[in-house]
């Protein structure tokens, strides 16, 4: 077994754990903040939109039972990845979408899925997902770890949106 890790940014990061975290062969799944320029920020700075930092997802996985492609085909599911400035309801720069690769590896599967995606003829707007090197990754406050676990009922509502996302695009693979 090699544990590898994958960093994902696509909205609130309350709304992409629960998807990778039951996904087979993911060991751990964090929420944190990253590619800003300001140590252990905390919700409210990036909340702020003052730090450059996006919240994300940190996905530890074996990648002797899943893909890092897996992972991404997963990420385009989650984030739309026409919208730069935002997703769904949650708006600015700490919710736009973002592949953070760990390795050149990681890029290439992740520039190519894109660009797959960009000619499959699935989205009628540009691809604007940004695929950035990985960056200092800091965990969110405890509060904000497992939040479906925590508070499933605000955690269905929030997902309304990202649900009508899949639907509408997403119907043949849900």
């Amino acid at each position: 077994m090699t544990t590898q890790t994958a960093t994902f940014a696509g909205g609130c990061f309350w709304c992409m754990v629960e998807p990778f975290e039951t996904m087979a062969g993911i060991e751990k799944v964090r929420s944190g903040y990253t590619g800003g320029f300001v140590a252990n920020p905390t919700y409210e700075q990036v909340a702020s939109h003052q730090t450059g930092h996006t919240e994300a997802v940190k996905v530890w996985f074996d990648d002797q039972q899943v893909s890092y492609q897996d992972l991404v085909d997963l990420y385009w599911q989650l984030a739309d990845p026409t919208d730069a400035m935002g997703q769904f309801a949650d708006r600015g720069d700490s919710y736009r979408p973002v592949i953070f690769v760990a390795d050149e590896q990681q890029r290439q599967v992740a520039e190519a899925s894109k660009q797959t995606l960009a000619t499959s003829g699935r989205f009628t707007d540009p691809i604007v997902t940004s695929i950035e090197d990985a960056k200092p990754f800091y965990d969110a406050e405890e509060e904000h770890q497992q939040f479906y676990k925590k508070n499933p009922l605000r955690e269905y509502m929030m997902m309304m949106p990202r649900k009508a996302y899949q639907k509408k695009y997403w119907s043949d693979r849900t």
